[in-house]
């Protein structure tokens, strides 16, 4: 895998701070949910980037809140391009991120998984 380099980083880090407050102040949608950034993967060229957001809410609220960022793509690159300083505004791509749905499952899981063993524990004494 190859490093990353500390500039993409950097680049998506000031993307991600600067696409919450804009999708919180600029896009009035009643569609879009409660929408969180969770990160935002630049590519070494800087002509993409990967922004990954969790939706507060049901799987359909979530594609449909993602659909509406999808669409806003455009109109969200141009309000960061008069913002960051840059040459080249990546492109950006939107994407679903489960991993707090995944986290939150499993930790069901766990839970459920202790406390059959609290309960087969009881029973053998």
């Amino acid at each position: 895998m190859p490093r990353e380099v500390p500039r993409t980083r950097r680049v998506g880090e000031q993307i991600q701070r600067e696409l919450a407050a804009l999708i919180r102040d600029e896009l009035k949608d009643p569609r879009l949910g409660m929408v969180s950034i969770s990160s935002v993967q630049v590519s070494r060229d800087l002509g993409q980037a990967k922004v990954y957001v969790s939706v507060l809410g049901k799987e359909e609220q979530a594609a449909e809140s993602l659909d509406v960022l999808k669409n806003a793509a455009g109109f969200l690159r141009h309000k960061l391009g008069k913002i960051l300083h840059m040459r080249v505004i990546p492109v950006l791509r939107f994407y679903h991120d489960r991993s707090l749905e995944e986290g939150a499952r499993l930790g069901a899981l766990i839970n459920k998984a202790i406390a059959s063993d609290k309960g087969n524990a009881g029973e053998d004494e």
